[in-house]
C-alpha cells in the first residue's frame, strides 16, 4: 500500500498520509476488528460499572437478584470479547511475508488503538486566552496537526510509516510547551486502549500520548520485521535490525515513562516484550548463519549446535518471564506456547548437531586432535563421571554412545515441541510450524535408526547439556530517528523559549513612541523577541506606559516576535516626528506550584490494578531525576553589566547613524519547574 503526499503545498507537504483505513488487506481488517472490539469492551465495562453501583446502592432483594443476573451476563460478554482480542494478538500469519513457507512464524505487536481527537476548540480558546491572539487565524495549523495524528493511526508497514510516527512524536514536546500548562487543564482527554486487554485509559497528561506513540513505533518495527523475506540475507538482516530497534524503543519507553496507567506499557510487561524481541532477533541471526548452508565437518556442526542452544536459551528466558505473575494473566496463550515450542525445537536442533558430529566424524590421522578436543570441551559444562573430551574423541564406542544419547534428547525435545503445539488451537492452525516440527522430528528419528542395531546393548545414558554460545548476539538498538527536527505548527505565536504555556504575560499594550532629539529613550537587547532595557524613566515612552523588561512583539503593523536586535532597530531608526506605535507584553511573576496530577480513567478497574502492573520487574532501575539549571536574568547581573549592555545596544541617533557593534544576546529564559515531566500520573 503506497503513501500519498497531501494535495496542497507549503507546510502540508512535509508529512505523508497513512494507509487507507478501509483498505481490505489482512492487516487493515485486523486493526479494524481491534478497534471494534475496543469499543464493545468499553461499552460492556460501563454496563458492568453501572450494575455494580446499583448492586451496592439497593437493598431490595428482587432488584439485587435481577442486577446480579445482568452482571453475570455482562461478565460473560466481556470474557468472550477478551478471548476475541487474544485471538487477534494470535493472528500472526497476515503479518508474515507472503512467500514465507520455510521458516517458523514470528510474533508481531499490534498497534494500540486510540480515539479521534478534535483540538480545534481547546486550542483556539487557549490561544485567545493565553496568547491574546485570534485562535481562528490558526485553523490551518490545527487542521494540519489533526491530519497528522489521524494518519498515525494507520501507518504503512515500511520506513515511510515509521517516519510518520516519528514526526508526530517529535511534535508532541512542542505542543506540550505551547498548550499544556502545569498549573491548569486544557480539557483535552487522550484515550488509548490497552493492546492486550482492550481496557481504555483516558487522561489529560500528554505523556500518555507520547508513550503510546513510542509503543506503536516499536510495534510497527516488529511488523516490518515479520514481513521481511527470511529466505534472503538482506531480508534476514532487515528482520534482525527491526526487532533490535523495537527492543531499543521499548527499553526507552520503560526507562522514560515510569508510571504508565496502561498495563501493556507497565515495566513488567515491557521487560518481557524486550526479551521477546531480542529472542526473535537472535532466531533471525541463527537463520542468517545457516542460510548459505552448514558445512558438514566437526567444527562447523559443533558451532551450529551452540548457536541453536543460544536461541533455545533466549526463548526459555522469554517463556519464564511470560509465566510470572501478573504477566501470565494477560499474555496471549499463543505467545507463551510459541516460546515454549521454540525452546524445545532449537534445543533439539542443538542435540541433533552434536549427535551427528560424534556419529559421522570419527577422529582420523589428518584431523587436528588438539583443536577438536578444545572445541568439544567448550561445548560441555560437565561430562559424565570418568569421561573426558579426549576419551570421547579417541574411543569409537564411547563416541557412539554419547552421540546416540544426544539424538535421543533431540527426539524427546521434538516430541515435546509437537505435544505443546497441539495443545494450543491457534498454533494448530499454523501449517508451516507443524510441517517444520514434524520434518525435524523425522530427521532425528532417521538419524537414530541409522546408528541403532538390534543386537546392540541398550544404554540409556543421559546426554550432557550443551553450553550456549554465539558469535552474533542480538543487542538493543535505539534508532537514530526516534526524534527528528520538525517545524513547529504554531511558530507564529513566537519563540518557544518565551511564548510557552508555562509563562504568563500581561495583555499586549500599545505604546506610542515619539523621538526626542533623535532618541527614543530606551535600548533593546536579547534574542527574539527583544526586550526593552536602559529605559529613561523621564522619556515619553515611559510616560506612555513602557516598562523596563517589556518584550516588543510588533512595530507598527510588523510582527517582530521572531526579529532580533538588528531588525527591530532597523524598524525604529527611521521614526518620523509623528511617531510610531509598538506593541509590548510584560512578563508576570508566576508563583507556580508543583503540577497537579491529572486524572486517569482505567476502565473501572480495581484500585490495585496500577500497583499490580508495577509490582513485578526484574530489570528495574532507579530513574534519574532531571535537573534544570537556573539561568541568571539580565537584570541580575548588576549595574556594571547593565550599563555595558546599554552602551553597546543604544539606538542610533541623527549624530551617529553608522554601523554599531552588537553585543552578544543575553539569555533570559524562564526557569522550568523541577518535576519530572516524563512520568505519567
Amino acid at each position: 500500500m503506497t503513501d500519498a503526499l497531501l494535495p496542497s503545498g507549503g507546510e502540508k507537504d512535509y508529512f505523508k498520509k497513512g494507509c487507507n483505513p478501509f483498505a481490505q488487506t489482512g492487516r487493515s481488517k485486523l486493526q479494524n476488528r481491534r478497534a471494534s472490539l475496543n469499543q464493545q469492551i468499553i461499552r460492556q465495562m460501563r454496563m458492568r460499572a453501572g450494575a455494580e453501583n446499583l448492586l451496592k446502592a439497593t437493598s431490595n432483594n428482587k432488584v439485587k437478584e435481577m442486577v446480579g443476573l445482568e452482571l453475570s451476563y455482562v461478565n460473560s460478554n466481556l470474557q468472550l470479547l477478551m478471548e476475541q482480542l487474544e485471538g487477534l494478538n494470535s493472528s500472526v500469519e497476515v503479518y508474515q511475508n507472503a512467500q514465507e513457507r520455510a521458516n517458523i512464524p514470528l510474533i508481531p505487536l499490534g498497534l494500540k488503538e486510540t480515539k479521534e481527537m478534535d483540538f480545534s476548540v481547546p486550542f483556539k480558546d487557549f490561544i485567545l486566552e493565553h496568547y491574546s491572539e485570534d485562535g481562528n487565524s490558526f485553523e490551518d495549523e490545527i487542521a494540519d496537526l489533526m491530519d497528522l495524528r489521524q494518519a498515525c493511526r494507520t501507518p504503512s508497514r515500511n520506513e515511510a510509516g515509521m517516519e510518520l510516527l516519528t514526526k508526530y512524536y517529535s511534535h508532541l514536546p512542542l505542543l506540550e510547551s505551547r498548550f499544556f500548562s502545569p498549573t491548569r487543564q486544557t480539557g483535552i482527554f487522550f484515550t488509548w486502549y490497552d493492546s492486550f486487554t482492550g481496557v481504555p485509559v483516558c487522561q489529560q497528561n500528554l505523556s500518555l500520548e507520547k508513550a503510546s506513540i513510542l509503543f506503536n513505533m516499536a510495534a510497527l518495527y516488529t511488523q516490518i520485521g515479520t514481513r521481511s523475506d527470511r529466505q534472503t540475507q538482506a531480508g534476514l538482516q532487515e528482520a534482525v535490525s527491526s526487532f533490535q530497534k523495537a527492543a531499543g524503543i521499548l527499553s526507552q519507553l520503560k526507562e522514560t515513562y515510569t508510571h504508565t496507567p496502561s498495563y501493556d506499557m507497565s515495566p513488567a510487561m515491557l521487560s518481557m516484550l524486550i526479551r521477546m524481541m531480542l529472542a526473535q532477533a537472535q532466531e533471525c541471526l541463527f537463520e542468517k548463519t545457516v542460510l548459505p548452508g552448514i558445512r558438514n565437518n566437526f567444527l562447523s556442526l559443533l558451532k551450529m549446535a551452540q548457536e541453536a542452544a543460544k536461541v533455545a536459551e533466549t526463548y526459555d528466558q522469554v517463556h519464564q518471564s511470560m509465566i510470572q505473575t501478573p504477566i501470565k494473566d494477560h499474555v496471549p496463550l499463543f505467545w507463551s506456547t510459541m516460546s515454549q515450542v521454540k525452546t524445545n525445537h532449537y534445543r533439539s536442533l542443538a542435540h541433533y548437531f552434536v549427535g551427528t558430529t560424534l556419529l559421522d566424524h570419527q577422529l582420523s590421522a589428518s584431523d587436528d586432535e588438539d583443536q577438536q578436543e578444545k572445541t568439544l570441551s567448550q561445548v560441555y559444562d560437565s561430562l559424565p563421571e570418568g569421561r573426558s573430551p579426549l576419551d570421547i574423541l579417541r574411543k569409537r564406542e564411547e563416541r557412539r554412545r554419547i552421540g546416540k544419547a544426544h539424538l535421543r534428547r533431540a527426539i524427546m525435545a521434538h516430541e515435546e515441541a509437537l505435544r505443546t503445539q497441539s495443545l494450543c488451537r491457534h498454533l494448530r492452525k499454523l501449517e508451516v510450524l507443524q510441517g517444520i516440527l514434524k520434518a525435524s522430528h523425522q530427521r532425528s528419528l532417521a538419524k537414530f535408526s541409522q546408528n541403532d542395531t538390534e543386537d546392540e546393548f541398550t544404554d540409556y545414558m543421559e546426554a550432557p547439556d550443551i553450553i550456549s554460545k554465539t558469535e552474533h548476539k542480538a543487542e538493543l538498538e535505539v534508532p537514530a530517528s526516534t526524534k527528528v527536527k520538525v517545524t513547529d505548527f504554531f511558530q507564529r505565536l513566537g519563540p518557544l523559549s518565551v511564548f510557552s504555556a508555562k509563562q504568563r504575560w500581561t495583555a499586549p499594550r500599545t505604546i506610542h513612541l515619539l523621538p526626542e532629539d533623535g532618541d527614543l529613550g530606551f535600548n533593546v537587547k536579547g534574542e527574539p523577541p527583544v526586550q526593552v532595557v536602559s529605559l529613561d524613566p523621564l522619556c515619553l515612552a515611559a510616560a506612555n506606559g513602557l516598562k523596563e523588561g517589556d518584550y516588543i512583539v510588533a512595530v507598527g503593523d510588523t510582527d517582530c516576535k521572531w526579529m532580533g536586535v538588528r531588525e527591530v532597530m532597523q524598524l525604529l531608526k527611521d521614526v518620523d516626528e509623528s511617531g510610531i506605535d509598538i506593541r509590548v507584553v510584560s512578563m508576570m511573576d508566576s508563583n507556580t506550584s508543583m503540577p497537579t496530577k491529572s486524572a486517569t480513567f482505567c476502565g473501572n478497574l480495581p484500585k490495585t490494578y496500577s500497583m499490580i502492573c508495577l509490582a513485578y520487574d526484574d530489570d528495574e532501575k532507579n530513574p534519574k531525576s532531571r535537573k534544570v539549571a537556573k539561568k541568571p536574568s539580565f537584570l541580575s547581573w548588576g549595574l556594571k553589566n547593565r550599563l555595558k549592555s546599554a552602551s553597546t545596544l543604544s539606538l542610533p541617533t541623527a549624530d551617529h547613524a553608522g554601523a554599531l557593534p552588537w553585543s552578544k544576546p543575553c539569555p533570559t529564559f524562564p526557569v522550568s519547574s523541577s518535576y519530572n515531566d516524563s512520568s505519567l500520573y
